[in-house]
């Protein structure tokens, strides 16, 4: 296990360079750098000033010698200035980065809490009145465009009833507290949790209608078990393999994925981030915002692995 283990991360490591040139290729070729941007905005620059300030930013240089001269400063822990809020870009990317990951953990926490149970009841019942009331709201859950469920979702509790905010989010340590904070949270965790759970709620459903047709299932009900811990002791385990396969591809798009949602509620977090820098021209954040992305959505992949060997005994790395 560790021998593999050090592999995925030496893997991981390399993966993770390959990303981070392809991003600074994609980035360096769009139109427009700073300087550009700069020299557009005052009209006493001219081209030969235009020409000084890029030898002096570097711009000048051929695009893997700019990349080689980023990579050796950030393995150093030097990721520049964010062109948009003349700070460290680290500095902007952390408190975004712990919204993010709030709004991601209770979204998927609430999403597996709907699923699992909804999606176990449904395959014990197939075809059922419950079966099909089960079917319809997971497609709905990943039919509805999100950003009119996040619409909606507005126009009725903020706009018509008037019990939560409609966006933005509380200051930190502000009056109200953590209470005042979670309610700015309810209605955009509410618009990822039900997007998420219809798909959770499908593969459950279909794992675990799968698993029940196994041997092994055939042979514990023919020795007695009962239904709750034919359930939990015996299926579940098994019908959580392709289940946590999805939750690495969902950790990783709800990270950077959830812009839409972000933006209806001027919710302040990575996928919003990413999007207002690459618009702006902040070539330090947006690079240093989608190789965090990446990061986190490869050791999502990781975690997964490492669950299967968990879940399921059969399965071992040793080799």
């Amino acid at each position: 296990m560790s021998g593999w283990l050090l592999r995925r991360l030496v893997e991981t490591f390399l993966l993770l360079l390959l990303v981070s040139f392809l991003v600074y290729g994609l980035i360096g070729l769009m139109p427009g750098d700073p300087i550009d941007l700069m020299i557009a905005g005052d009209p006493r620059l001219g081209a030969a000033d235009a020409q000084r300030l890029k030898a002096l930013a570097g711009l000048d240089r051929p695009l893997v010698e700019r990349w080689l001269g980023w990579l050796g400063r950030a393995l150093a822990g030097e990721f520049g200035y964010s062109r948009l809020y003349s700070v460290p870009a680290v500095e902007v990317l952390w408190p975004r980065l712990l919204n993010t990951l709030l709004l991601m953990g209770i979204s998927l926490a609430l999403a597996l809490v709907l699923a699992l149970p909804a999606g176990v009841m449904a395959a014990l019942r197939p075809r059922s009145a419950l079966d099909h009331a089960v079917n319809l709201l997971a497609f709905a859950g990943f039919s509805v465009p999100s950003f009119w469920l996040a619409l909606l979702l507005i126009i009725v509790f903020a706009v018509e009833l008037g019990w939560l905010p409609a966006g933005g989010a509380a200051a930190v340590g502000g009056e109200g507290g953590l209470l005042e904070r979670l309610r700015y949270l309810v209605l955009p965790v509410a618009t990822l949790t039900l997007l998420t759970a219809g798909t959770l709620i499908r593969f459950m459903r279909a794992a675990m209608l799968e698993t029940l047709r196994e041997p092994f299932i055939r042979t514990a009900r023919a020795k007695g078990v009962g239904t709750w811990r034919l359930v939990t002791r015996h299926a579940m385990r098994h019908a959580m393999l392709p289940l946590v396969t999805v939750l690495a591809l969902q950790l990783g798009s709800l990270f950077s994925g959830a812009l839409v949602v972000e933006t209806v509620f001027a919710y302040l977090g990575m996928g919003k981030l990413i999007y207002d820098a690459i618009l702006g021209n902040d070539f330090n954040l947006a690079l240093l915002a989608l190789m965090m992305a990446t990061l986190v959505t490869l050791l999502a992949n990781l975690l997964a692995d490492l669950c299967y060997a968990w879940l399921d005994p059969r399965i071992t790395y040793d080799g």
